[in-house]
């Protein structure tokens, strides 16, 4: 794909995902309860997650009507037909539905293209702050205000001397796994500042070089991380299993995410001081 065409779609999927953030606005800001009902997998699915899927998957069936899209609010998709996509939309149009109920902010709306089962261009809008994250591998990533600054962005490079390193971790999914972590890279590195937060933002902290290191060591989907993914790997970072292979996409029936860091600086040698935990 030329850059032409990217930057072209880039913008798309930029004024897409705002006016999906403006539909989730619509719901988060009316003053009588949200409705909640449950899926089959009994997580949370509300009149925002719906409107912003309807919206997201008409405007880009206009803009690539031969580019197939699979949203988490889709009816499922089987891995025969899915297996034949060399290129298509994922799509979470409301990553962090826990968020959006406990009304914090920290929720998002994501459209990724994946090519070759990997995650090419990306963006996360913020629907309460207003911001953007944007990238597109192999030419850059942004920060794009509310006001409609773009500002360029990139993971920051892990300086050991400094006896200091930032870990995210989601709100709603902590234990022990994470406990070990910290005491490692604590003994390590230094000194931790933990941040918490919701959805994919935290992968967006790592591509602006805020964060360090994301680990996931519990269960997300491929619409959890793809864009931010593709937003952190331009931005210079990497998403990667447990194994330290980057993640790819609809390579299996399952639409499971192995466990995963979300690291800013791939050169570091994570992998080695990891295996120390206990």
């Amino acid at each position: 794909m030329t850059d032409n065409k990217q930057l072209k779609l880039i913008k798309a999927m930029d004024r897409i995902s705002r006016a999906a953030g403006a539909e989730i606005l619509a719901v988060y800001q009316q003053s009588q309860a949200i409705e909640v009902s449950l899926k089959s997998d009994d997580s949370p699915l509300t009149e925002a997650d719906q409107r912003a899927h309807q919206l997201i998957v008409t405007e880009l069936g206009r803009l690539t009507p031969d580019i197939p899209i699979l949203s988490e609010e889709s009816d499922s998709i089987d891995y025969q037909t899915r297996r034949q996509w060399q290129t298509y939309w994922l799509v979470d149009p409301l990553d962090g539905t826990k968020e959006f109920l406990s009304r914090n902010g920290e929720f998002t709306v994501n459209i990724a293209l994946i090519e070759s089962g990997v995650a090419t261009i990306g963006v996360v809008h913020v629907p309460v702050s207003g911001l953007s994250y944007l990238g597109i591998c192999g030419q850059g990533a942004w920060k794009k205000l509310a006001e409609g600054e773009a500002l360029a962005i990139s993971a920051a490079a892990l300086n050991p001397d400094l006896k200091r390193v930032t870990v995210a971790a989601s709100r709603n999914h902590k234990g022990e796994h994470l406990d070990a972590l910290i005491k490692t890279l604590s003994t390590a590195l230094g000194q931790v500042e933990l941040i918490d937060m919701g959805s994919s933002l935290k992968i967006c902290l790592a591509a602006e070089g805020k964060v360090d290191i994301y680990p996931r060591l519990a269960p997300t989907c491929e619409w959890d991380t793809a864009a931010a993914h593709a937003i952190l790997k331009a931005a210079g970072g990497e998403l990667v299993d447990t194994h330290f292979k980057p993640l790819r996409y609809n390579q299996k029936e399952s639409l499971l995410n192995p466990h995963f860091y979300a690291i800013a600086d791939p050169s570091y040698p994570w992998q080695a001081l990891i295996s120390q935990m206990p």
